[in-house]
């Protein structure tokens, strides 16, 4: 098993940044051929996700749904005030599996892999963990 870290600084309260290419670095600097990628954000208001890196409108739309579902000016007990960040990390999730086939990440032809930022600008870690097998 050979784990890596991902730093990177957000810029905006809301925003889905495409990590696709330095999650496809962490798996090739392990040189396993097959196996597992666990890709895991270990912060509460943020969270991963797949979906089409071909077309950057499509982030802004999925931001933009999420404000609608969960918009910020709703009164919530938390005292922080950034309880939409926790929700909204909670539907989309903090962790996604891909395959590793003949050392290639296997993701679709639209396919990317996003951090989505909900409560920003801050910095986040992603821990990448790839496992043979």
């Amino acid at each position: 098993m050979i784990a890596s870290k991902i730093s990177l600084t957000t810029r905006m309260r809301s925003e889905l940044i495409d990590i696709t290419d330095r999650v496809r670095g962490a798996v090739d600097q392990t040189k396993v051929k097959d196996g597992i990628c666990y890709v895991v954000m270990p912060h509460t208001t943020a969270a991963i996700t797949v979906n089409e890196n071909a077309d950057p409108s499509v982030g802004r739309d999925v931001l933009k749904a999420m404000d609608r579902l969960i918009p910020w000016d709703t009164i919530f007990e938390h005292a922080e005030g950034n309880s939409p960040a926790h929700i909204k990390a909670s539907i989309v999730g903090s962790d996604k599996a891909f395959i590793i086939e003949n050392g290639i990440l296997k993701l679709g032809q639209w396919q990317g892999i996003f951090l989505c930022e909900f409560d920003g600008p801050r910095q986040r870690d992603v821990f990448v963990k790839v496992i043979e097998g």
